[in-house]
């Protein structure tokens, strides 16, 4: 287990660049009035996020443009992408394989601690209300990035969470959970429109999964 354990931590580091500096903790400066409230004594523990995970400014390979989304879920990372060949690399959890969505889409839609209606496939499986109010109870958190294909929502989206003990680990519904620090702080960088690629399992290496960018892709418009 052990030898596993620093494989899996050596691609990720190889799959993100070199390593650059680790980010100081997301400032409260940053938080609006709703969220200082909400986030001073959320109704989940505080969570030791492991130092892989933590917010670092990486070299970056990919040749993505500055501001957009790069999600690779093998390595339960999402890159925000800057100039210079360097990205913001954040820690998240990602959903089950059997749940798990990937393609090409666009930021479509931002809100500030969304509300949830859970969609009629998870109510099957999980035993959830029909609708929560926007808040720290809420799964989806303190933000909410909703991505589009086609002016369409896919259903998919990058959110905070209340269980940031699973930062890193594969257990969501299908979408992209953050810490609400994170989220916070990815949502106040990252342009509506923006282009958002979620990499298809094993192609972390790949600048455009083949079997993805077809002629529906939304930068091929």
């Amino acid at each position: 287990m052990a030898v596993r354990g620093i494989v899996f931590l050596l691609s990720g580091l190889l799959l993100g660049g070199c390593m650059q500096a680790t980010l100081d903790p997301v400032s409260d400066a940053s938080f609006t009035a709703r969220d200082k409230k909400l986030l001073a004594n959320p109704p989940y523990e505080k969570a030791t996020i492991p130092l892989t995970y933590q917010r670092h400014v990486v070299q970056y390979h990919r040749k993505e443009a500055p501001g957009s989304i790069v999600i690779d879920s093998d390595a339960r990372y999402l890159y925000y992408v800057m100039p210079d060949n360097r990205a913001i690399r954040y820690g998240v959890i990602v959903g089950e394989e059997a749940l798990s969505w990937y393609g090409i889409a666009k930021v479509g839609r931002k809100e500030e601690w969304p509300t949830w209606t859970p969609t009629a496939d998870i109510k099957k499986r999980l035993d959830v209300p029909n609708f929560v109010e926007g808040g720290a109870h809420n799964p989806m958190g303190a933000r909410g990035i909703y991505l589009y294909q086609a002016n369409k929502d896919t259903l998919f989206r990058i959110h905070g969470t209340n269980q940031p003990e699973y930062i890193g680990q594969a257990i969501s519904s299908g979408c992209i959970r953050m810490t609400n620090e994170d989220v916070i702080d990815l949502y106040n960088r990252v342009k509506m429109g923006a282009i958002v690629v979620v990499l298809a399992p094993n192609a972390g290496d790949s600048p455009i999964n083949p079997q993805v960018a077809t002629a529906g892709d939304p930068r091929l418009n």
